[in-house]
């Protein structure tokens, strides 16, 4: 399911406009990364995409997000909530319940299902997260990174096609930030659309089909993870998030005039310098 915003603005009550004339497509089955720097309006637009903005938070908007093309505005939070499953960046808010198989059931219990469906679904969704046999486990005896997974799963138990997160990682260690994106990833081999807010683009390098750049709420640029990080790079104000792995690649490049290939981790980085390094010594060797 596709997401596509037209000419998109959008300003919370008694505010400026914090989004404006945003042109976006986000494609189906993408695992899109929404970037930029601090006030960019990266969380009012993915909040766009579950419609929480406007529906929720109010304000004024012009242009239009369609969702599977069905306008947002026109639908209902209820509505899209069915496509669309949101996990905010203080996740633990979003965690209501006492235990795990009741805190992934709570929202099934409340649209009307019955005891065997939620069972079963409830036994899937923490088994897709890797939280199967903690059924019965007190919500807050668990780890940051299992409450973050319990979150992931009270929202897929309701089957949305596109899932959108703000900042998943944001209070996860190192370990648990991977895994985290690692199941997003899974998720996303799987047909889910991934729609993540993410300032540490280290984190998704291995993942990223397209990102996203915001500037003081209007779009910079939308591309694939190469296009988008060397545009970044050519921008004073964006090339601080440019991930340390790829500075030393576009650095290399501007300084040899080689096109190196799009480095999604620093083991295809050390093989392709090795390789390189390798060509180099040879290449001496023959001249001497």
């Amino acid at each position: 399911m596709a997401v596509n915003f037209e000419h998109f603005s959008y300003a919370y009550p008694n505010s400026d406009v914090v989004l404006d004339d945003i042109t976006l497509d986000i494609p189906r089955g993408s695992f899109t990364v929404i970037t930029g720097p601090s006030g960019a309006g990266k969380t009012s637009l993915a909040l766009a995409v579950a419609g929480v903005v406007p529906h929720y938070f109010g304000g004024r908007q012009g242009g239009s997000v369609q969702v599977g093309g069905v306008i947002a505005a026109q639908s209902s939070m209820g509505e899209l909530a069915k496509q669309v499953g949101t996990v905010l960046a203080d996740y633990e808010s979003q965690l209501v319940a006492l235990t795990v198989a009741e805190e992934v059931a709570f929202g099934l219990e409340t649209s009307g299902f019955g005891r065997s469906e939620i069972a079963e679904r409830v036994n899937q969704a923490l088994a897709l997260v890797g939280l199967a046999g903690l059924e019965e486990r007190e919500v807050a005896g668990l780890s940051g990174g299992q409450k973050q997974r319990l979150a992931i799963a009270a929202v897929l138990v309701t089957a949305p096609e596109i899932l959108v997160l703000d900042e998943p990682a944001s209070a996860l260690d190192p370990e648990g930030a991977a895994g985290i994106y690692e199941l997003l990833y899974k998720l996303n081999c799987q047909g889910k659309t991934i729609v993540v807010v993410e300032h540490q683009l280290a984190r998704v390098l291995p993942y990223a089909s397209q990102v996203v750049v915001l500037q003081a709420g209007h779009l910079q640029f939308a591309g694939d993870l190469g296009q988008t990080l060397a545009f970044m790079w050519e921008q004073p104000a964006l090339r601080l998030g440019v991930p340390p792995l790829w500075a030393i690649k576009l650095t290399l490049e501007e300084q040899t005039g080689l096109t190196l290939t799009a480095w999604k981790s620093e083991d295809e980085a050390a093989v392709e310098l090795n390789k390189l390094m390798r060509t180099c010594a040879e290449g001496v060797a023959k001249s001497a």
